[in-house]
């Protein structure tokens, strides 16, 4: 068997070159596709490779190592992947039983030696860590005595994750060979900004991405897509994650455009440019800006969809005449702002998610509830068919504009109780928008009240 080994016992530790910055496909599920390009130099038989350069969350499984041009066929006969990086509480557990030196710092920062045998390390892989038991001068400490010393690794120990594979080729080769994987710490997620004068229906609308990297590794000059859409994924049992109570450095890019294009059932983000993605970085980039987009504010009665008040609704269509609009929006959280005419500063009156929208489609933000619109809704009649073939009720929605503009109030009533139902009396006209609702449009002045009033009727004919 000729095994080529790539590195020394310590250099084989270290991360591999690589020839290319690494691409990366983020999903905003908390996962990503990795695409790394690594050059080989194998020889004939069986080969010895290790890369040092994995995120602490690459799900082994889903690697995939090949050679992107096709010209040669790699047959991997094993791989292995090693998360056990050396740390202070593997080598712990390493050294138990065994005597270390700790060292020891006085109260004027002068330093001395301590012997201590380790009884328990404490340490747990992928677990949570108990406390160490050290034995100093045949008593036990349920703590370290100071900083442990260490005797050198070993040639098997490692210092970041690693994948190692046994790879056989026919005959010697030189090539740069793709590696591929899953790893769960990266997301990505949408946010949009929307500004509008004190008054009108005109706002401008600047949407960012915010990428998430929290895999335990740093991606230099990568190229950036980002996936919207939802992937079904089968859940792991016990996921792994590393962002609780990590301080998140922020960066901002400005950028060029982004594109976008439609790919199978989702849609593709591309960043212009290639970015260097820290870990434990957050970065956000421009992805849309639209102004002057035609975007009316509703009042809208629900009762039940938004409760008992009248509720304040942003409509707009997102088509590219809409002041330059048109493109698939992610999901992600929409925030509000409106400028005081007063002294010009933005106030922020609202905040929603949104769903993934295709382009074309209109888009209906909830912002809050009104407060200078009152509203009552009661029950005034209710009677049932001697014979038990109907049924009728009655209601009035009283209606009270505060406000000192004219205002139009959308009123939805819902008529779940049976498919057959129609409305025998009503006082404003209505507009049957789907199988079970009825919308009304009442307009009131300045300090005007209305009320409105409608009987229905469920036949069970």
């Amino acid at each position: 068997m000729k095994t080529l080994a790539l590195f020394s016992a310590f250099i084989a530790l270290l991360p591999l070159s690589l020839t290319a910055g690494p691409a990366l496909t983020i999903y905003n599920q908390n996962f990503a596709v990795v695409r790394e390009t690594i050059p080989f130099d194998l020889k004939s038989g069986v080969n010895l490779v290790n890369f040092s350069g994995v995120t602490t969350q690459v799900e082994p499984d889903s690697v995939v190592l090949r050679d992107a041009s096709g010209k040669l066929a790699l047959r991997i006969l094993e791989q292995s992947y090693r998360a056990d990086a050396a740390s202070q509480g593997l080598l712990l557990a390493m050294n138990e039983g065994k005597e270390l030196d700790f060292i020891v710092r006085d109260k004027d920062a002068k330093e001395y030696l301590v012997k201590g045998r380790v009884i328990r390390s404490g340490y747990k892989a992928g677990g949570e860590a108990s406390t160490p038991i050290i034995e100093v001068d045949g008593k036990l400490r349920f703590s370290l005595p100071g900083q442990p010393i260490f005797p050198s690794l070993g040639d098997d120990a490692i210092l970041q994750p690693t994948l190692a594979w046994q790879v056989n080729v026919e005959k010697d080769a030189k090539l740069d060979a793709e590696l591929g994987y899953v790893t769960g710490g990266m997301s990505w997620q949408a946010a949009y900004n929307f500004v509008a004068p004190e008054k009108g229906d005109q706002v401008d609308i600047v949407g960012w991405v915010t990428v998430v990297n929290n895999t335990g590794k740093q991606f230099t000059d990568a190229s950036i897509k980002l996936m919207a859409g939802d992937v079904n994924r089968v859940q792991p049992q016990s996921p792994t994650m590393r962002r609780d109570g990590m301080v998140m450095a922020m960066a901002v890019a400005r950028q060029e455009d982004v594109t976008e294009k439609s790919f199978d059932e989702f849609h593709l983000y591309s960043l212009p440019r290639n970015v260097t993605l820290r870990d434990q970085e957050t970065k956000q980039v421009e992805f849309i800006r639209a102004k002057g987009v035609t975007a009316p504010q509703l009042y809208i009665f629900d009762q039940q969809k938004y409760g008992a008040k009248v509720a304040t609704v942003r409509e707009f269509k997102n088509i590219k005449e809409n002041g330059g609009l048109g493109l698939p929006l992610p999901k992600g959280r929409t925030r509000f702002y409106r400028q005081d005419s007063a002294d010009g500063r933005l106030e922020f009156v609202g905040e929603n998610n949104i769903d993934h929208t295709a382009k074309n489609e209109t888009v209906r933000i909830y912002t809050g509830d009104v407060f200078d619109i009152v509203v009552e809704r009661k029950a005034t009649d209710t009677k049932m068919s001697s014979r038990n073939d109907f049924r009728e009720e009655a209601f009035e929605v009283t209606l009270r504009n505060r406000k000192s503009d004219t205002v139009e109030v959308r009123i939805s009533e819902h008529f779940y109780q049976w498919p057959n139902w129609s409305l025998i009396e009503q006082s404003d006209p209505s507009e049957k928008t789907d199988a079970s609702t009825a919308e009304f449009r009442v307009k009131l002045k300045p300090d005007e009240e209305k009320k409105v009033t409608y009987r229905v009727r469920y036949d069970w004919k």
